[in-house]
């Protein structure tokens, strides 16, 4: 009988690390950064139904790249939590943080589970708070890691070269249409430093955490003719598209009173 190889396990975790960082890797980025008014998400995306930004609950938001069946295995648990946790206790009992460390403990356990693959996820937790100073943002690595996040973060494909970018480009209190215009114009460049591409919005997934929003849920998807107001730098807002886009995708949110 032969005896099996020893590997460290130091060298096993470093392994486990480096095949969930390259299933990462081969994913296009999503950004996420704050604005005057909430909390902007941007992916590079053509489907129109296998989203990587979904609402999780009334001021928390879910974006992931990586694996789509692993990803969106946590996404369902995650609704899962805020709801349960929110019937039990109180809707202000649920907070990112909260569905962080949840989401941390989950992913530490599988990454140190010899029995099964490290998940090949990367996630960002946000909530959007009554103020720019109140928005928390959490990034989370396959092996459970937990980093706090500052008004930028960029995950999967080129992150390192967008993040940098968005750190020399973002400010505290841009608009939704400045916000918007950073954040694909990182997606678009290169990182060799050839020439830019041009991303439409067929290319683009938008959405928001609209602390300005009346109704309790602050998710909303930005699509069609808005989103292309928005990257033509029109922010000017329109009620009727608003309340059709409710109607028609369960992700945005609660129809205004009005409309009911």
């Amino acid at each position: 009988m032969s005896t099996p190889f020893y590997v460290s396990p130091q060298q096993a975790m470093a392994d486990r690390a480096e095949y969930a960082r390259k299933g990462i890797a081969r994913g296009r980025s999503v950004v996420v950064l704050t604005y005057a008014d909430g909390i902007l998400f941007v992916a590079e995306n053509t489907s129109r139904a296998l989203h990587k930004v979904s609402e999780i609950y009334d001021k928390i938001a879910f974006a992931a790249v990586g694996r789509y069946n692993e990803f969106e295995n946590l996404r369902i648990g995650g609704v899962r939590y805020a709801d349960l946790r929110g019937y039990s206790y109180d809707r202000a009992d649920v907070t990112a943080r909260g569905l962080a460390n949840v989401y941390a403990q989950t992913l530490g356990t599988i990454f140190s589970s010899v029995g099964e693959k490290p998940y090949e996820v990367e996630l960002v937790v946000a909530e959007v708070g009554k103020g720019v100073e109140d928005d928390q943002i959490y990034r989370l690595t396959p092996d459970g890691s937990v980093v706090d996040e500052q008004n930028t973060v960029v995950v999967g494909g080129n992150a390192d070269s967008i993040g940098t970018y968005l750190s020399q480009t973002h400010r505290v209190g841009m608009t939704l249409p400045e916000a918007l215009k950073v954040a694909v114009d990182a997606l678009a460049r290169d990182p060799n430093g050839g020439t830019a591409r041009t991303l439409t919005t067929e290319q683009l997934e938008v959405a928001v955490l609209d602390r300005q929003r009346p109704q309790k849920r602050k998710f909303k998807r930005i699509l069609g003719g808005q989103l292309t107001r928005l990257l033509e730098g029109d922010d000017t807002p329109e009620d009727a598209p608003e309340v059709a886009a409710a109607a028609d995708d369960p992700d945005v949110g609660e129809l205004p009173d009005a409309a009911e």
